[in-house]
Order: structure tokens, then C-alpha cells, then sequence
């Protein structure tokens, strides 16, 4: 090959894998092309089954999701370059995230332990719950489990300190009031509680969750987290091109005064609903391995919107 080749072959590699031979990802379906958002329904419509800690959640099926790889194809702005060319700048270094990744796969092997009752200063309800699933059976917990070592993996790729509210899907628990705990020992920056709704097939779209007053521990960080759920509404729609709930919330914000992983932060915290697990296209999307790291990808530059 003559050295003008070469230089050709070069910059052609720099263009994408394709064009070097390297394999893409082998999901089934391809990721998400934007759509117009949805007009949403009126805000305080009651929670569907299946979002969090709700009353009457569907027994998963298990499933085992591959670990995080080099599946994330979109471009991410994880490092800054800095001056003279020298090693890059983590812009989340000594920043602390919390990540709780919804439920857990096998919560519904011990009802009596997570059907325990907490008290989450508004009231008293369920430790947690199973969550919801497709119509084929996908576990909102392995969905969530899935999509937040992703998103650990991204944030640590950008300097954060991350932690995650359970070590695994394989066992019970924690309940919503030990979800919150974590959050708040760790003094957390940012707090984010993965989830995927529940709802009637025909109902379409993600939310994201607020935390309300209620003269208890979230009071003063009630303002940064609506900061914080508006960085990541606008993060994740960019993002995943995926429409505002049309069914819960208004313009994809829910404000919420019920929820145990809310009400007992002291941290700046939110609820993300990624979807609705029971329509099906969305719930194909979900089984989506690349998806599921775009999903991750977006949740990652919200965070980061936020926390610089």
C-alpha cells in the first residue's frame, strides 16, 4: 500500500468502525428514530401498576442481561480536552451519584418481606414491590439492573464517584426507605431512581418524578430536584427520541408527594419512568441491548447537565 493509501485508509477509520471491519451491535430491533412529543395527559393522574412503589406489581419472569460493553455507538461528551494537549479532564470528578436501579428479580420469591410496611412520613406502604414486565415477560428489574451498571459505567468513565442501592438482581430488596438512606450517607450530588412504567398498552412514553414539600427531610432539596428531573427530561428526550408520557404527568413531570425514595432524601433526587413496559413498542425497545445504552448515554448527560 503506497503512503497516500494508507493516509486515505486511515481517515477512513476514523470515520466509524464500519468502515475499519469492526462488528456492530447485533440487537434485535434499532434504536428509537425521534418522533414529535405527545400532548400529555392532565397532571395528577394516579400512579398505573407497576410504577414505583406501587400496590399491585406483575410477577416478573428472570432474565439475564449481559454486562455493560462497548455497545454505547453514540458520541459522548464524558471528557473535556485540555490545554497543550495533555491528558483529558474528568468533568465529574469529585462529583457523588446514587443510582437506584428499580426493584430487584427476586423480590417476588419473598412477599412478606418486601409487602412489610414503611413509613414514608406521608403514609405508610410496601417496603417495594416486584415491578412490572412486558406482555413476554422482561423484568422491569432486569431492565433497570441493565440500563444503571451502564449508566455507572458511563459516569465513572467522567471522574463521578458512583453507587448503586443494590449489589445484584438476585435478591430482595432493599426497601424504599434504605433506597433513600443510601443516597443520604453518601451525600450524594445527584440521586436517580431507575424505573419502567406499567400502564395500559395504548399508553405511550417516559416521566420523570419530583419530589413535593411535606415539612419532612426533602424540603430543602426540593428546588434542585426539579433542576435536576429538568436536566434529565430534556437529556433523555434528545437522547432516546422518546415521547412525553401521554398518560401521567404534564410535559413529562410528575410532582409527587408518595414516594418513600423521595420523601426521605436529603439529597437532590428523581424518578425516571423510561416507558411503558406494556406497549409493545416500546417494551421492544426496552429488550433492545443498544437501546438500552442509549437510554443509559442520555440519563448520563442529564446528570452531568446537572451537576456543571
Amino acid at each position: 500500500m503506497t503512503s497516500r493509501a494508507l493516509a486515505a485508509a486511515l481517515v477512513l477509520c476514523g470515520l466509524g468502525v464500519a468502515a475499519c471491519g469492526g462488528a456492530q451491535d447485533d440487537g434485535a430491533a434499532g434504536p428509537a428514530s425521534p418522533g414529535p412529543a405527545t400532548s400529555p395527559a392532565d397532571p395528577g393522574a394516579s400512579a398505573p401498576a407497576g410504577s414505583p412503589d406501587s400496590d399491585a406489581p406483575a410477577t416478573p419472569a428472570e432474565e439475564r442481561t449481559a454486562p455493560p460493553s462497548g455497545e454505547t455507538t453514540a458520541t459522548s461528551d464524558s471528557t473535556v480536552p485540555a490545554p497543550g494537549g495533555s491528558a483529558a479532564v474528568k468533568p465529574l470528578r469529585g462529583k457523588v451519584v446514587v443510582i437506584d436501579p428499580g426493584h430487584n428479580g427476586h423480590n417476588y420469591r419473598d412477599p412478606s418481606a418486601i409487602n412489610r410496611q414503611v413509613d414514608v412520613l406521608t403514609h405508610k406502604k410496601a417496603c417495594d414491590t416486584t415491578g412490572t414486565a412486558t406482555n413476554d415477560g422482561y423484568a422491569e428489574a432486569a431492565f433497570t439492573w441493565d440500563v444503571s451498571r451502564r449508566l455507572k459505567a458511563l459516569l465513572e468513565s467522567r471522574g463521578a464517584t458512583v453507587k448503586l442501592t443494590r449489589p445484584n438482581n438476585t435478591g430482595v430488596g432493599p426497601c424504599i426507605t434504605e433506597r433513600a438512606a443510601v443516597g443520604n450517607r453518601a451525600r450524594a450530588d445527584a440521586a436517580i431512581s431507575v424505573h419502567a412504567d406499567g400502564a395500559r398498552a395504548t399508553d405511550r412514553g417516559f416521566h420523570v418524578i419530583i419530589p413535593k414539600k411535606i415539612n419532612g427531610p426533602v424540603d430543602p432539596v426540593v428546588d434542585d430536584s426539579e433542576k435536576l428531573g429538568r436536566a434529565v427530561r430534556n437529556a433523555f428526550r434528545n437522547g432516546t427520541g422518546l415521547p412525553y408520557s401521554t398518560y401521567i404527568g404534564r410535559n413529562a413531570l410528575s410532582f409527587r408527594n408518595d414516594l418513600g425514595g423521595l420523601n426521605l432524601s436529603k439529597v437532590p433526587k428523581v424518578f425516571i419512568e423510561c416507558g411503558n413496559m406494556r406497549n409493545a413498542d416500546e417494551a421492544r425497545k426496552f429488550r433492545n441491548a443498544q437501546f438500552r445504552a442509549r437510554i443509559a448515554l442520555s440519563l448520563a448527560n442529564g446528570l452531568q447537565d446537572y451537576l456543571t
